[in-house]
Formats: structure tokens, sequence, C-alpha cells
């Protein structure tokens, strides 16, 4: 059997490194933390016992300050709701509201709080989608109150370094200014990167069907803390783009040799790669003419921000801001049939609830 190398070590050991973390029996990322292979946790029961799916809706006010430390004490800060306390964060965290930075904040607080991803000191690295130099409006690219917000609790988690990047189509850095991300990165305290081919490392993809090893950004294999911050719009290519597409702004190489079998080549790097938080954001989504977009009128505003650290299940509960179903989507069905996430909603305990 061929050797294991140090990368396929690391990334296989984080999933073990996380699944402590989560249960409660590490006080902190370890070195070996910068893997991206966070596990699902899907199929999580809530005190009443039932297995399966539970969904519930709780209202909450959630301020400015550093969010409440767990999903129960969300719950019972808020005597309106009739959700039962859930001995273990749900799946995903859906919140609604009018302010963006609000539903970040309610949707972190009900999986655990920031600081269940981010330990003192962490070396912490947010990926934004930034296709191209597009104003927030056309919802083309990541929303920069959420990112701003990100970054803050980050920071309020005690990270000590909060570094955001993307591998635009465009020249990077007009790009991150005319989406009003630089401004957000900046003014949140974090470190703007704009990526050259020094940053990319080719690695092994041991999993892969067809790609079975590519460059991609050292940076993210090797932070602490790995946060995906994709966009929900609409894409020419595969239909819709949301965390696992968002994958490809880590990838450097021939990219656009990707699309062909591209639905393969996605779930290939998701093999890999897993993001330990996820946050989609859906405050703005492009319905039509994506990915790039460019025109308003191309644009709903569902509002919403979706959060958890499954990508697959993520994206297969942003098909509904689309009017669609995960099962019409062929890279999430193929990352359902090869284990990397739950695509069926019913079997997901999903929180939703107002910010």
């Amino acid at each position: 059997m061929q050797e294991m190398n140090r990368r396929t070590f690391l990334l296989a050991a984080g999933k073990w490194v996380a699944l402590a973390a989560i249960a409660g029996t590490t006080p902190a990322l370890s070195a070996c933390g910068h893997l991206l292979a966070s596990p699902d946790t899907q199929g999580q029961t809530a005190e009443t016992g039932e297995a399966g799916s539970t969904t519930t809706s709780v209202a909450v006010s959630a301020s400015a300050t550093v969010p409440p430390a767990t999903a129960t004490s969300v719950a019972e800060a808020n005597s309106s709701t009739t959700a039962t306390t859930q001995l273990v964060p749900p799946d995903l965290a859906v919140f609604t509201g009018e302010q963006p930075d609000l539903n970040v904040r309610a949707a972190i607080a009900a999986l655990g709080g920031m600081g269940r991803f981010v330990k003192s000191g962490a070396k912490v690295v947010v990926k934004p989608n930034v296709l191209t130099g597009r104003p927030p409006e056309t919802a083309t690219t990541t929303n920069p109150t959420v990112m701003a917000t990100i970054i803050r609790m980050c920071f309020e988690a005690g990270a000590g370094s909060v570094t955001v990047f993307d591998n635009p189509t465009v020249s990077p850095r007009p790009a991150f200014e005319t989406c009003g991300l630089a401004k957000a990165t900046a003014e949140a305290g974090g470190t703007l990167k704009y990526l050259s081919s020094r940053d990319f490392e080719k690695v092994d993809i041991p999993e892969g069907k067809i790609l079975t090893s590519w460059p991609l950004v050292r940076d993210a294999l090797e932070a602490d803390v790995f946060i995906n911050v994709p966009i929900a719009k609409t894409h020419s290519v595969t239909t819709l783009t949301m965390s696992m597409k968002n994958l490809m702004g880590i990838m450097g190489g021939s990219r656009g040799s990707i699309h062909t079998d591209i639905a393969t080549k996605l779930v290939d790097v998701n093999t890999l790669v897993k993001p330990h938080l996820v946050i989609l954001d859906a405050y703005r989504v492009l319905f039509r003419n994506g990915p790039t977009g460019g025109n308003p009128a191309d644009v709903k505003m569902p509002k919403t921000v979706v959060a958890g650290t499954s990508q697959v299940s993520i994206d297969a509960y942003g098909t509904g801001f689309f009017g669609m179903k995960p099962t019409d989507i062929d890279w999430l069905v193929e990352a359902s049939e090869r284990g990397l996430g739950e695509i069926d909603l019913s079997k997901l305990n999903i929180q939703k609830g107002t910010a």
C-alpha cells in the first residue's frame, strides 16, 4: 500500500480532533487542527430522544455583543420559544432578519458560539466568494456586512489572526475593492491577502476519482480554522453555486479544465477540504444570470443566513432559495452517494429563527 504522506495524515487526523472538540473533550484546537476535516454530525437527536430530523423555531434578539456560548442558552434566553432545549447543536442554523450582522450572530450562537470553532490565538482563514468586481447589490459576491461580522466574531473568540482571500477570475485588488470586501475586512481588523503562484501547493487527493492531486492555497490547508462564506447564486455550468463550488477559489492551476466532468471534480476536492465552519450568505441571492450577474433585477432578498459544519447539507438546504430540490443538482447527488453529507433535509436537525 502506498505510504501515506504528511498532508494526507494530517487531513485524516483532523477528523478526530474536530470530533473531540465538538464533544467538549479538547480545550483547544491542536496543531493538527489545520486539517479541514471536521466530521458531519447529522442525525443527532434532541432531548426528546426522537431520531432523525428536528426543526425548531427560535426568535433571537442578537445584539452586537459576543453571542451566547451555547445553542441551549439561546433557547432559554427567549421566553417565547417553544423549542425543546437541545443536548447538541443543530445540524443547520437558519436565521432571517433585516440586518445581516444579526442573522450571522444568531446563527453562530445557535451552533454553540464562535468559541466552539475558534480558540485563543487561532490562525483563521475566511474564504468569501469574489468571482469578479461587482457592488453588493448585484449579489455576485459575499455580503461585506456578513464578512465583517464573521471576522469580528473570530477576534471576539480570541483569534490571533484572520486572513481573507479568494482567487477571482479578474485582477483581485479592484475586485475586492469594488465589492466592498476590502473595506469590510480592514474595518473588522482582518488581513486581506492577494494570492500569487507562490501561495499554492500541489497536494494529493486520495479519494479523488478524477482529480487525484491539485495545487491548493497553502493558507487554507495550514489554518487552525477554515471558514467558508459563499453567497447563494445560480451558475451557468453547475446550475447553482454555494459552498462546495466556492472551494474552487482555493484552487490554482488550469481551473478552466475543471469544467469538464465538473460535478465529479467538485466532489473530489470536497473529499479533501472540509471547512470547520460554513456560513451561506443568502441575504441577497442571484436567481438568474449567474454567476457574474450585474443586474439588481436578477436579485431576490431572502435576508437569511445558513450556518453549519457540512457543506453538503448547507447546499442541499440552499437549493430551496431557488425553488429546487437537492436531488436536482448532480454534484449534490454525487456528494451524497460518496458519503460526504446528508442531502435529505428531513433527516437533519434544523433550527430556524428570526434575528
